[in-house]
């Protein structure tokens, strides 16, 4: 699978190494473009997996404020109902084309 905004790849994996949540598809730390991401100061806890950190991510040469987020220590009773351990793992907003 394929992350890509605005013909920039973002982050690169198989399927089998990706996680999905609340319909978002969660890519494993390595696999992205490091280069790309700025963390964000944007405060965000989720009832359920815990605090968010969000990116900024550079496409195009324009810096994108909060195209993806991860949970660095994601709550441990989350990983039962998610169905593994997915710290670090990163999400994008719906701008980015998610695809094989």
């Amino acid at each position: 699978m394929k992350a890509t905004h605005r013909d920039t790849v973002l982050a690169e994996a198989p399927t089998s190494e990706l996680v999905k949540i609340e319909g978002n598809w969660y890519f494993p730390p390595t696999s992205l473009v490091a280069e790309l991401f700025v963390e964000s100061p944007t405060p965000y806890t989720c009832g359920w997996k815990g605090e968010a950190q969000y990116f900024t991510v550079t496409t195009g040469g324009q810096p994108r404020k909060d195209l993806a987020w991860s949970y660095p220590q994601p709550y441990p009773s989350s990983f039962g109902r998610v169905g593994q351990d997915y710290s670090g793992f990163v999400a994008f907003d719906r701008s980015v084309i998610i695809s094989e």
